[in-house]
């Protein structure tokens, strides 16, 4: 009987899937099948970058909130165009006649769609373009990764970019070809768009797909005598993309021009800034970082994958002389390598990780145009060691029946995936479960103690939360986020009082914004020991909420004449805290010693006889809290006590609101619904 492996043909072997260069005639594509579909990972985590979208946006909405000094027309670094962009699902939410709390959700909602819908596209892009099992890997890692659950839903725009990109990688994936225009014009617009309307920097990451739009054959193959004419060709090709998409330009500058009632070009104003500022200004004044900041920040929201994707180009380097074929099949003298080919799609990852490396200044944020290129380098590295096992094995066992038949290969992919997976969902679970308090505290405000308000004022209109019982001072809900079981609360009533005040201390960066206050409450802020520039308030719009156009906003065309780019501090943006109506704080008791000064932070909680708490929500004390117990949450009073152990484990404290007792008790010993408007 003849062996096995001799009638058993060889193991094929699936290469990266690029085109084989043509002299002109279109390769049939194949029918395209129908794209994955899976859910975007909705979060509430807070962002401190509230004032600088959330509040313009609201203030487009609403007609009042808070304005930094980036908003301001003296600076004009923030695109009206970008934020009036959101303005569209704010506004629907209120055809739906729901609240404008309602509206916050569905903005993020919106952007976590939008995102959903350009991840799909750039999965099967990876699908279709380069290899299967890179767009698998591709796809588990963008859903799954802490990173991506982050920037997904963020109101930022970096975030804006990152999309774009998903968008434009999906067609810089093909290969260049003078019969593919469509690859050209459409990278381009996406890649303008990302840059123009969103952020300026983000068109860096273009420049590997623009080396090779002018250099690169691609499908094209060439001979000597006609490069000099193909050449000519495709750089022509390039400046037209660029001259068409630069016409972005125009409704961007037009709307930022009536927005700020001048001339304003803002990403030249954002380049300006950044790159050019002067000696008292740039954006090192809002704190620097080492270099090895943005690795150890991706390791924490991509874990495993970071590695993966830093060691994809040696990777590559190593499959090239390993095992070439797996790249494809050897190039011609007139034809462009498979090597140099996927070489450029790994490029943008390693270019911008570079950039931003040497930036003193260095934010989370600045990283979110690459995350699903990060993906996908991690991709490709792991589709590569996948190979270098495949043919470890077939050497090993000289049966590539065999290794076609092994699970080992399958197995450890698989494992990979699952474990980096688990950790990252791991670590989403703990932004939620840690740092949810700050939203907590506002919704408790809006639908237990301002109904009990209204209730004890005797200007309440329709009925407390179901399943809510009053205890004399607060109702106690038996449910806690399900707003569907309550009865729908008029809070118009509250505009008796004047405007109700609501004052954040040292917690002023984890105010959620004015979409999550009833009308009749505004924020304020009181003096703690931070001792830069806070922002001030827009000009209020007499039109309110009812203004049909959003740049009836006068507003946006003033700046409060203190607001400055030199961080610093102005003291009349601080209210008095004896005004404040209630207060935001977080108390740690073991941040607390008597030999520390509290004058400017008192720990507001113990000081029963000014304030009464009226919620406080368990909250991580992180500096006091294990380094790595408080990155990971996993359910059960073990881990929440224990942590890792070794780390000392995870410490909480409160996060509260808190009620001013003199000023309730004059408000609540009155009938206000005899009394009038104040």
């Amino acid at each position: 009987m003849s062996s096995s492996s001799t009638a058993t043909p060889p193991k094929r072997i699936e290469t990266v899937r690029f085109a084989r260069p043509t002299t002109g005639q279109q390769d049939e594509k194949p029918k395209p099948k129908p794209p994955v579909k899976y859910d975007a990972l909705l979060h509430d985590q807070l962002r401190k970058y509230v004032y600088n979208f959330w509040e313009p946006l609201h203030y487009l909405d609403q007609g009042y909130g808070f304005q930094t000094w980036e908003t301001s027309p003296v600076y004009s670094i923030r695109s009206w165009a970008y934020i009036a962009l959101h303005l569209l699902p704010a506004r629907a939410i209120r055809i739906l006649n729901l609240e404008k709390r309602q509206s916050f959700f569905g903005v993020r909602a919106a952007l976590a769609i939008l995102c959903a819908l350009c991840e799909s596209k750039f999965y099967r892009a990876v699908v279709e373009k380069v290899n299967p099992h890179v767009g698998r890997y591709t796809l588990f890692l963008l859903a799954t990764s802490a990173g991506m659950w982050s920037a997904t839903s963020a109101f930022l725009p970096s975030s804006f970019a990152m999309m774009c990109n998903m968008v434009a990688f999906s067609y810089a994936l093909d290969l260049p070809s003078r019969l593919n225009n469509q690859r050209t014009f459409a990278a381009i617009l996406f890649f303008a768009t990302g840059g123009i309307v969103g952020w300026p920097f983000s068109l860096a990451v273009a420049i590997p797909f623009v080396l090779e739009e002018m250099f690169v054959y691609g499908k094209d193959k060439i001979k000597p005598e006609a490069y000099s004419t193909w050449i000519a060709g495709r750089w022509a090709r390039l400046v037209q993309g660029g001259l068409l998409a630069s016409l972005l330009f125009v409704p961007v500058i037009a709307i930022d021009s009536l927005a700020y009632g001048k001339l304003t070009i803002t990403p030249w104003n954002i380049v300006r800034y950044n790159i050019f500022p002067s000696s008292a200004t740039g954006p090192e004044l809002y704190g620097t970082e080492p270099w090895y900041f943005y690795l150890l920040n991706l390791t924490l929201n991509f874990n495993f994958v970071l590695p993966l994707a830093l060691i994809s180009f040696p990777a590559l380097l190593v499959t090239r002389f390993v095992e070439y074929k797996r790249l494809g099949p050897r190039p011609m003298t007139d034809e462009s390598s498979p090597f140099v080919l996927l070489t450029m799609r790994l490029a943008p990852f390693y270019l911008w990780l570079g950039i931003l490396t040497m930036q003193a200044h260095k934010e989370e944020r600045f990283m979110f145009p690459i995350y699903p290129l990060l993906c996908f380098n991690a991709a490709v590295a792991l589709y590569l060691v996948r190979g270098w096992m495949e043919v470890a094995y077939i050497k090993a066992t000289s049966s590539p029946y065999k290794a076609s038949r092994s699970s080992i290969f399958g197995t450890f992919t698989l494992w990979v995936i699952l474990i980096t997976s688990f950790i990252s969902i791991s670590r989403t679970l703990s932004s939620i479960m840690y740092y949810h308090a700050p939203l907590d505290a506002v919704f408790n405000l809006q639908n237990a103690e301002l109904p009990r308000l209204l209730n004890v004022t005797n200007l309440l209109i329709t009925p407390p939360p179901a399943g809510s019982v009053d205890d004399g001072k607060n109702w106690v809900s038996t449910s806690k986020y399900e707003e569907e079981e309550r009865h729908q609360i008029d809070l118009s009533p509250l505009k008796a009082f004047g405007g109700l005040k609501l004052c954040y201390g040292k917690e002023w960066y984890r105010f959620p914004g004015h979409y999550l206050l009833p009308e009749g409450v505004q924020a304020e802020f009181v003096k703690s020991e931070f001792n830069g520039l806070l922002p001030g308030h827009f000009t209020p719009s007499k039109e309110g909420a009812a203004g049909l156009w959003a740049w009836s906003r006068q507003g946006a065309r003033v700046g409060h004449p203190a607001l400055n780019d030199r961080n610093q501090e102005v003291l009349e943006f601080y209210a008095d805290i004896s005004t404040c109506d209630y207060l935001i704080d977080s108390d740690f008791p073991l941040r607390h010693s008597d030999s520390r000064p509290a004058d400017l932070e008192p720990r507001y909680v113990a000081d029963t006889a000014t304030w009464d708490k009226v919620y406080c929500h368990e909250f991580l004390d992180a500096a006091n809290s294990g380094r790595f117990s408080r990155l990971l949450w996993f359910p059960g009073s073990f881990w929440k006590e224990n942590g890792f152990g070794f780390d000392g484990g995870n410490k909480f404290g409160e996060y509260c609101l808190l009620r001013n007792r003199k000023l309730a008790e004059a408000r609540e010993s009155r009938d206000w619904s005899k009394a009038g408007k104040v």
